[in-house]
């Protein structure tokens, strides 16, 4: 055997043999039959010599382990032991080819992964606990130590500096800055704003998280203090007496009204410094066009001495104050803990890693240098490793096939997109806090190994609750809940021995399955004791059937947001590749295929480590960004060329200054376009559209803008001009690691570790089991059958076929799922799933209709609902929960069937709005369409959506006049109105119908004709997807299965309700209180809503009598029956107090008494907008008053209405929500009937010609009690054009009630205070025409108190803890924006 030249080229050589099975053989025989061989490497001289001590190379090859490959190295001195696993015998190179070490670590919450390209080329991973104080400081830095002394065979001491001359890069994912928001453990800060807006954080869009809960939990801001700027910057108007204007960075021209008082901020920043506070954040009205005052504050703020300020103007210069306020703040919050972590990092390593390249993933899929990694683009920096990884891994090998990422973790699941490009989002809010800032777009959702299990009402819920790491799931032996990992381990798909002995008090046990047993025992005997004692009797389930039955529904729940994600913008889900990873989904992945009609499941062999990979894959990024207001059009092209042409060469300086040859540097240009008049933005590219004669010569944009559109929305607005919102360049610095490593060729049929038995429908089967890491390329693997290395556990599902690709990824072909017969008979488990598919018929219902309306109102404020509904009309699942909506379409639907009897075909489309039909108010269109089947007489179901039409003509634009007195006043009414005849949709009749307003005195036909044509047809298409959808369904189950359990559905929400009275009403004769309670409060008029309940606690069942409610009123205050019965349902859903099936079945316990002629059911003429926006929250707070649930919020909505001939502009205005027991009311929020996000000051006065003078909250205006109630806001708008001023507002003359002895909320007041010093009270309703330097002051009501003022405080708790996973990603933030209606 020749000497080998290097220590190195004995590797490489040992490399170089083993990638043939025969030369490995004969290198093994060589040693194996020289004993005495020892390989010595002394470099004298350059000279090699062999002797009896120093290095003993060995190399091993376990016939078993054709893909493992090992060389153990010995120092014959100290005797340390080190080893090398060469994964993979081909080429792997990351970064530059010298020889020394890449590291590329994912520093998860639980574990810390750890990637590592060695010299020589090869490949070590690693993973360890991301906290062990006991053992080591800092987990990525324990990592690189334990491989460098592994490698190197020399030990090196935890408690000294490790030497970086060996290291080349160190590239890292940390969720360092997400637990510190989740946890609310960042830096003290205080946030500096414009004076006047002192809680505008505090308020931010006004809405509420959740609909439901009474106690309205929201995150905390993350500021500690506030300190006004007084300073104030508007947008110029040409107004006489205005000052010079000065241009902005966007083209704007500006007033500087205000110039910064920085003598009187010095004091006050002095204030601060003296208290503790070291950082700040600065949000100064209009920054992100005149960033002048931030950075004036700035500057002083740093000769003060903080250690650190976040501008708005340059953390994100983007308008809209709100989202770049928080996004300063979680900037200002984060980044000190940040710099603290990376300061910490690098104290672990000689010269502080000076010579070192080190780099952090940021938020957006790119690669940032240590010393610019910022807080608020670090939020997603783990979960982003992730992404790139299947992005390069998944994407290429399945041949450029879109691919839906899925990564199943402990508490929750990550869904994200890949189609050859990144999917970014610019807005996305993270526990609790907007970020403007790109974004992959990873959507979390609560349903991961940890979510727990639930039998709720006869429903299996599963989540959104975790375990957590610690107790974590029952068989984790600490005691800890059911959950989805518990299931699994009692089907036999997680087997105990596979897992470390790390579990149990002393960490020291094997996973317990009896421990999952005895959990799912227990809420098995719940499930059997409802089906032999609830409403439809059936057989006991199984244990086994019980924990199926939940793998299933948490299935389901998995595939909701990816639907959504997908058809969100156009695409197929089933077009799509599912990339698996994540120690949990591999358990999952074939079930959520086929759910979703893929056919392919690619699982990377390092999937386990995923992320780690990705941050090897990753490329350095740098991005400009600015703000802009041009059209885009020709006259403009040259500047925006010009400006792109600054941003790229920002980016290529940026990135060569990080090393990068120009050669390895390409930018994207983007332009963020949308249409004049609307709020729909996208940020596109021009990468495939290149330059014409027609465009900028950075690309087509204007091509890309309307291919994008078109897709996502199904039609495109040619005569509307296209503004520019923001210029971006992406600058990427080319890098990572290229896998060109091939696996080794199987012959023979792999071998099988183990037989187990595995639970699948229909029961147990004999189940092979295969290790990973012994599988090579071309080995089938027929399911079912497991597949275990290290880090996941594999299920392939019977059906299904698995096969090892040439990389040694496995890729699964997913087959048709075996026929599941499914009976008419109730089944709790086929309940839970159709509960999810229902939903999910709405909500893909909701997407064409938000995909293919044109109005702002239904594409952009989401002002809609779609339902389904059985074959009674009695509605079972209704998309978005809409509190106004509820169970109002119920009434459409069924008034339809009775009014038109047989006068129903097969191709008729209904259209209504009729208060008298069950409509709220005349602007909601509901279109219905009848479903029918073959061999079906009738319709065999019914879908309907009920969208809000801008203006349908009436006295005012708008359609919502706060004086009208009739219902023609308010504009066209439908009552029973065939849109669609025979399959031919009726433009001609119903253009007749919308303009006939006209005919009546004082009133106009509609004012946007267009627009309403092209919404209803929106709607039938709506509907139509639900036809289809529902029609699937039927496919798959047969109609009178589907037809059952439309009906089981509602029976459930029934039974959810029935629980709910009778527990109220126990707890009543447990205190020897009556089974009736009652409640009174009245409009400001003087108008009655008297209420009496009475229970009957035997059958679980209320009447809600109304009678000796105020009659009719000359006015719009008329709240037609349908109102009533939404806010019903809204206050049982809330007194339930979980999620519940919202349809039919929650009123089946009630009857519902409500006097013909009142308020609360007037004649068909009654004018009615007013009810529909007030009397609905009077309603509410009778009803919840009467059950004692908790104190009358402010009870109003703040209706506020500005027009002219040429600008309209509506907003309601948030006020005090109502404590409660153990909860003092919430301020600046919108509360029950309503949830209406309100425009960001900037968009108002952009787009409005106002100034938003004041917008903060009301002190005192709660009432006093042991807990306090919310306070309303302050509100003051200087309107700068003539205009006609309308409010329509309650609340003005009667307090919000207080409960148990605690205090009224304060009323509210409206004030116009004219430009000449006048001050007018306007009362609650009035239209009044203002002129400029008027100014309208709205102060909105309180929140009352509950229990008396006098009782001792409560104790002050923590702050309300923010469940254990971050919701976020596209798909939460459009339910959230369809939920804030």
């Amino acid at each position: 055997m020749s000497p080998l030249s290097s220590y190195e080229g004995l590797r490489q050589e040992i490399q170089r043999l083993a990638q043939e099975n025969e030369e490995l053989r004969r290198l093994v025989r060589l040693i194996q039959e020289n004993q005495e061989l020892k390989l010595v490497l002394r470099s004298r001289g350059g000279s090699l010599g062999l002797c009896s001590s120093g290095i003993l190379a060995e190399v091993t090859a376990s016939p078993r382990l054709p893909r493992r490959r090992s060389i153990k190295f010995k120092d014959a001195d100290t005797g340390l032991p080190a080893e090398e696993v060469l994964l993979h015998a081909g080429r792997t190179i990351m970064g530059s080819p010298e020889e020394r070490f890449h590291f590329a670590i994912d520093r998860g919450g639980t574990f810390t992964d750890v990637f590592a390209r060695c010299p020589g080329g090869h490949v070590r991973v690693l993973k360890l606990l991301s906290e062990d104080p006991a053992n080591y400081a800092d987990a990525p830095t324990e990592g690189i130590r334990r491989i460098l002394e592994q490698e190197r065979g020399v030990p090196l001491p935890r408690d000294r500096p490790l030497d970086t001359s060996r290291i080349a890069s160190i590239r890292m994912g940390t969720t360092v800055a997400t637990n510190a928001l989740l946890e609310r453990r960042g830096e003290r800060v205080a946030l500096l704003v414009t004076r006047g807006f002192r809680d505008l954080l505090h308020v931010g869009t006004q809405a509420r998280e959740d609909l439901f809960d009474l106690a309205v939990p929201m995150p905390e801001v993350l500021y500690e203090e506030v300190l006004e700027v007084e300073e104030r910057v508007v947008l110029h108007r040409g107004e006489p007496g205005a000052g010079t204007p000065v241009r902005g960075r966007t083209g704007d021209l500006l007033e500087v009204q205000q110039p910064v008082d920085l003598a009187l901020l010095r004091g006050k920043l002095e204030g601060l410094l003296s208290r503790g506070i070291r950082s700040l954040a600065v949000v100064l009205m209009h920054s992100y066009t005149w960033a002048q005052h931030e950075q004036q504050v700035g500057a002083l703020a740093q000769e003060l001495g903080f250690t650190h300020v976040s501008l708005s103007s340059e953390a994100m210069p983007m308008v809209r104050i709100v989202p770049r306020g928080h996004t300063a703040c979680a900037d200002a919050y984060l980044t000190p803990t940040i710099q603290r972590y990376v300061e910490g990092f690098r104290r672990g390593f000689q010269g502080q890693l000076q010579d070192v390249q080190v780099l952090f993933m940021r938020s957006d899929g790119g690669l940032a240098p240590m010393d610019s990694f910022s807080g608020s683009r670090a939020v997603l920096s783990g979960p982003a490793g992730g992404v790139v990884g299947y992005s390069a891994t998944t994407y290429r090998a399945e041949g450029g096939q879109p691919v839906i990422g899925f990564d199943m973790g402990g508490t929750s699941t990550d869904v994200s997109r890949y189609a050859g490009e990144f999917e970014h989002v610019f807005e996305a809010s993270t526990a609790g806090i907007t970020l403007q800032a790109p974004q992959l777009d990873i959507n979390t959702v609560a349903a991961g190994g940890g979510s727990r299990l639930f039998f709720r009402s006869g429903l299996f819920v599963v989540g959104p609750e975790s375990a957590g790491a610690h107790p974590g799931p029952a068989c984790y032996r600490k005691g800890g809940p059911l959950t989805v990992t518990d299931a699994n381990l009692v089907l036999g798909r997680l087997l105990p021995a596979s897992f470390p002995c790390i579990f149990g008090p002393g960490e020291d046990q094997p996973l317990s399955p009896e421990a999952s047993r005895q959990a799912l025992e227990a809420v098995a005997s719940e499930v059997n004791s409802f089906l032999a004692n609830g409403p439809c009797p059936g057989p006991p389930l199984s244990l086994e059937e019980v924990a199926m039955g939940f793998v299933r529904v948490a299935n389901e729940a998995m595939c909701r947001p990816i639907r959504a994600l997908t058809q969100a913008r156009g695409h197929d889900p089933s077009a799509h590749v599912l990339a698996c990873f994540g120690g949990a989904g591999g358990q999952h992945a074939c079930a959520i295929a086929r759910a979703l009609g893929m056919d392919t499941v690619h699982i990377h062999r390092h999937s386990g480590l995923l992320s780690a990979l990705g941050l090897a894959l990753a490329d350095v990024v740098h991005e400009a960004q600015e703000p802009c207001a041009l059209p885009y059009a020709p006259e403009t092209f040259a500047r925006l060329d010009q400006r792109l042409g600054r941003l790229e060469e920002q980016c290529v300086d940026a990135l060569q200054a990080q090393g990068f040859p120009r050669s390895q540097i390409s930018t994207e240009s983007f332009l963020h376009l949308r249409y004049q008049g609307t709020d729909c933005a996208l940020m596109v590219s021009a990468h495939q559209h290149p330059a014409t004669s027609r465009s900028p010569h950075a690309g087509d944009f204007g091509a890309a803008f309307t291919e994008r559109y078109m897709r996502e929305f199904g039609f495109v607005i040619p005569e509307r001009p296209v503004v520019v919102d923001d210029v971006r360049v992406r600058g990427t610095g080319r890098s990572g690691l290229r896998l060109e490593d091939a696996c080794r060729a199987q012959g023979g049929p792999p071998r099988v570790d183990k037989m187990t038995q595995c639970y699948f429908e229909g029961g147990y089967q004999e189940t092979p089991v295969y290790l990973l890491g012994e599988l090579g390329h071309g080995h089938k693997l027929q399911g079912p059958c497991l597949i275990i290395d290290s880090n996941s556990t594999i299920l392939v599902e019977p059906g299904c076929q698995a096969e090892v690709t040439e990389t040694g990824d496995i890729r699964i072909s997913v087959g048709a799922e075996a026929p599941n017969t499914v009976g008419t008979q109730l089944d709790p488990i086929h309940l839970s799933i159709f509960s999810h598919r229902f939903m999910s018929i709405a909500e893909q219902m909701g997407r064409i209709l938000q995909r293919t309306a044109i109005s702002t109102n239904i594409k952009e404020r989401l002002d809609f609902s779609c339902a389904l509904f059985g074959p009674d009309g009695g509605l079972v699942s209704n998309a978005p929960h809409i509190p106004v909506h509820l169970g109002a379409m119920q009434e459409t639907v069924q008034f339809q069937i009775q009014h038109l009897g047989a006068d129903l075909r097969p191709g008729d489309v209904l259209l209504s709005n009729h208060p008298s039909a069950g409509g709220s108010h005349l602007p909601d269109l509901t279109v219905i369409t009848p479903v029918f089947w073959p061999g079906q007489s009738r319709p065999v179901f019914y879908v309907a959506s009920r969208g809000h039409h801008a203006d349908i003509g009436g006295i005012t634009p708008g359609s919502m006049p706060p004086h009208s007195t009739v219902l023609q006043q308010e504009g066209a009414v439908f009552l029973s109105f065939k849109l669609v005849q025979g399959g031919v949709f009726q433009e001609e009749a119903v253009t007749a119908a919308l303009r006939a307003p006209s005919d009546i005195p004082g009133c106009s036909g509609t004012r946007n004709l267009q627009d309403n044509l092209s919404d209803l047809r929106a709607q039938v298409a709506a509907n139509q997807k639900g036809i289809q959808l529902v029609g699937e369904l039927i496919g798959q189950y047969g109609l009178d299965v589907v037809q059952a359990y439309m009906g089981h559905i509602q029976a459930n929400a029934e039974l959810a309700v029935r629980d709910m009275l009778r527990a109220f009403g126990s707890s009543r004769q447990a205190r020897g209180l009556p089974l009736e309670v009652a409640a009174e409060d009245h409009m400001d008029d003087g108008s009655p809503i008297r209420l009496r309940v009475h229970i009957n606690l035997s059958q679980g069942s209320a009447v809600f009598d109304f009678s000796g409610t105020g009659s009719e009123v000359f006015g719009n205050l008329n709240a037609p029956r349908a109102i009533t019965l939404s806010a019903l349902i809204y206050c049982l859903r809330c007194l339930v107090g979980r999620d519940i099936p919202l349809n039919q079945g929650c009123l089946a316990p009630v009857r519902v008494v409500i006097p013909k002629g009142s308020i609360l059911d007037p004649s068909p003429e009654a004018a009615v907008v007013g009810g529909n926006v007030l009397t609905s929250q009077r309603v509410v707070d009778v009803i919840l008053g009467a059950f004692g649930a908790c104190a009358a919020s402010q009870g109003c909505m703040n209706n506020v209405t500005l027009g002219n001939d040429h600008m309209g502009y509506y907003e309601t205005v948030a006020g005090g929500a109502g404590a409660g027991p153990g909860w003092h009311g919430r301020s600046g929020v919108h509360s029950h009937m309503t949830n209406t996000r309100i425009t960001d000051p900037e968009i108002l006065e952009s787009r409005y010609p106002v100034i938003l003078r004041r917008f903060e909250l009301r002190p005192g205006s709660g009432g006093r009690g042991r807990f306090r109630g919310g306070d309303g806001v302050i509100r003051e708008l200087l309107f700068r054009e003539e205009a006609l001023l309308s409010v329509l507002t309650e609340r003005r003359a009667f307090r919000p009630y207080g409960l148990h002895g605690g205090e009224p909320g304060a009323r509210g007041l409206n004030l116009l205070v004219r430009k000449d010093g006048r001050t007018v009270n306007l009362g609650g309703k009035t239209s009044v025409p203002v002129f400029p330097g008027d100014v309208l002051c709205l102060h909105t009501p309180g929140g009352g108190g509950y229990g008396d003022p006098e009782d001792p405080a409560p104790p002050p708790g923590s702050p309300p803890q923010l469940p254990a996973f971050a919701e976020r990603g596209s798909v939460y933030e459009y339910r959230r924006a369809q939920e804030a209606v």
